[in-house]
């Protein structure tokens, strides 16, 4: 497989010609008067590219690259601003050289030599990140703050090194992609079951580093559910926790890596709570002709202690384009697994409480008793499917003019109705003040007993060369309705730089203040992933 240098995944698995027509197909019919015309990526080698800087000393020149193509996948991520700077042949900024360490003592030496050289380092997983969180864009024409910046790449620290079954429980290399990881495990008998949407392309360390939410709704949710001890490489030494299923010991070493984006360390291990492989599973999809009554039927599955696999609430506009179902009041997702017994009676349960509140199951119920066997039905298949393939489908719309991205929250149950309201306002506003007439999607990717995480999904027409000030405008006007009502400005997608001026208003001061101290006692030279949280060490906020 060729991994695409401007875009999601895979060369190999983008959209076929019968798939991109579909989708011009689907746009024209929701917004006939769209700009539709391709536009394709320029050739890598057209690029303009600065030369490296710096070059890496002899002990480590065997973990260098400086082709174009590494340097070039390893200054971006995957968010639609990347996409569209790419496809429009815009990388402003370029990482000098890739180093991939194959051991832990490698990685401290990396560190050493960059302290010395004043080069910035940019700990780097996948790549998969949405929020500028790998892009070195503190890296300004001016060029005297920084000798250079490198991308630390950890992918060829893959390894299971080691499990404990009766703990159930793994020592992981922090570099391991998701799919290689489950390989590995999945001979023993367990999963990670830690499944978020960027899993073929992304790695454990990526997912400890930005606190990564994965695709199960409720109780595990996010990865620091799953951790139990990290090993983390600073600038200062080594970070090591004790492994510990839960300790009252003060603030907890690991909560303070866990979401720090490489900014006070790079983290190499991690032991993590292991699940069996579920083999009984079943699952149904409830529609509804009221969307107020699919939300309280939502919140009441949530708080009614049944803690489904899944519980993901479509909205009437989501279920229509990414569900293929037509329905006054949204479609909720609902499935339950598990690796000791069967599961019936929980959907049963499940499927009782959301038919008092008008929810119908039109294809009924799906279970199986098999490991290899997922169940699912009518629009719960569709959207499955779909959500797969959302990342390839959004690189193909956005050659089309199409501003197709997201922004997700969390939020508690109360404020939720009057936070959907606040967001839609806006955000229609605003695709109306920057001409790119669209619709706004929600649907509810995990959901607490004391509130969900609705993830909207603007689709709008845009036109070419402005698609990227257009978004940023809308999510501009977004992300500050989030922080005024009291939301999250993310709830799993970290805070990168894209994030970085509502965070701020976000995080307590004090706590700002302790950050910045821990930076400065970790990492006193400030060269690991600079601007991200916090600003970079010569004072300059994030560009």
């Amino acid at each position: 497989m060729t991994r695409s240098w401007w875009g999601w995944g895979n060369v190999e698995d983008a959209v076929s010609p019968d798939e991109r027509k579909a989708l011009v197909r689907q746009v024209q019919t929701l917004l006939p008067n769209a700009d539709l015309t391709l536009h394709q990526a320029p050739p890598l080698l057209s690029l303009r590219v600065r030369p490296p800087r710096v070059s890496a000393p002899s002990a480590l020149a065997h973990l260098a690259s400086t082709e174009l193509a590494d340097r070039v996948r390893h200054s971006h991520g995957q968010a639609y601003r990347d996409v569209v700077r790419c496809l429009m042949g815009r990388v402003d900024h370029v990482v000098d050289a890739v180093l991939r360490p194959t051991a832990e003592n490698e990685v401290a030496d990396v560190l050493d030599w960059c302290t010395g050289e004043r080069i910035a380092v940019i700990p780097f997983g996948g790549g998969s990140s949405v929020v500028g969180g790998v892009e070195p864009r503190f890296d300004g024409d001016s060029g005297d703050v920084y000798a250079g910046v490198v991308a630390l790449d950890l992918t060829a620290m893959n390894r299971v090194l080691e499990i404990d079954r009766v703990s159930r429980a793994a020592r992981i290399q922090a570099g391991v992609l998701g799919p290689a990881l489950e390989d590995q495990l999945r001979g023993d008998g367990y999963s990670l079951r830690h499944f978020p949407q960027s899993f073929e392309f992304s790695t454990l360390g990526g997912w400890l580093a930005t606190r990564s939410g994965g695709h199960f709704a409720t109780l595990y949710t996010h990865i620091d559910d799953l951790t139990e001890s990290l090993r983390v490489v600073t600038p200062r030494g080594i970070s090591e926790s004790r492994r510990l299923p839960g300790s009252g010991a003060g603030p907890s070493p690991d909560r303070m890596f866990l979401g720090s984006e490489g900014t006070l360390g790079v983290i190499t291990e991690a032991w993590m709570r292991l699940q069996e492989r579920p083999r009984w599973r079943a699952g149904a999809s409830v529609i509804f002709d009221d969307y107020a009554q699919a939300v309280d039927a939502t919140r009441t599955v949530a708080q009614s202690g049944l803690f489904p696999s899944n519980c993901r609430l479509l909205d009437p506009t989501e279920a229509m384009l990414n569900a293929g179902t037509t329905t006054a009041g949204g479609v909720l997702v609902l499935a339950f697994e598990s690796a000791d017994h069967p599961v019936d009676g929980w959907l049963a349960r499940a499927v009782e409480i959301v038919a008092d509140y008008g929810g119908t199951l039109p294809d009924g119920v799906r279970s199986s008793d098999s490991a290899d066997v997922n169940p699912t039905s009518g629009a719960a298949d569709t959207w499955r499917s779909s959500f797969i393939r959302m990342p390839y489908r959004r690189d193909a719309l956005a050659q089309h003019s199409m501003i197709t991205e997201t922004f997700e929250t969390s939020c508690t149950w109360d404020t939720f109705d009057t936070l959907h309201a606040a967001v839609t306002e806006v955000a229609t506003a605003a695709m109306a003040t920057v001409d790119a007439p669209g619709v706004l999607t929600c649907r509810f990717t995990h959901v607490y007993p004391d509130g969900p995480s609705p993830y909207f999904g603007v689709y709008a027409a845009g036109h070419w060369g402005k698609t990227l000030g257009q978004w940023d405008d809308i999510k501009a006007a977004v992300s500050q309705v989030l922080v005024d009502h009291g939301a999250s400005i993310t709830h799993h997608h970290a805070i990168g730089r894209d994030h970085r001026g509502w965070y701020d208003r976000q995080r307590p001061e004090p706590f700002a203040d302790v950050l910045r101290a821990a930076k400065d006692v970790l990492d006193p030279a400030g060269i690991l992933n600079p601007g991200v949280l916090i600003d970079p060490a010569d004072g300059r906020p994030p560009a």
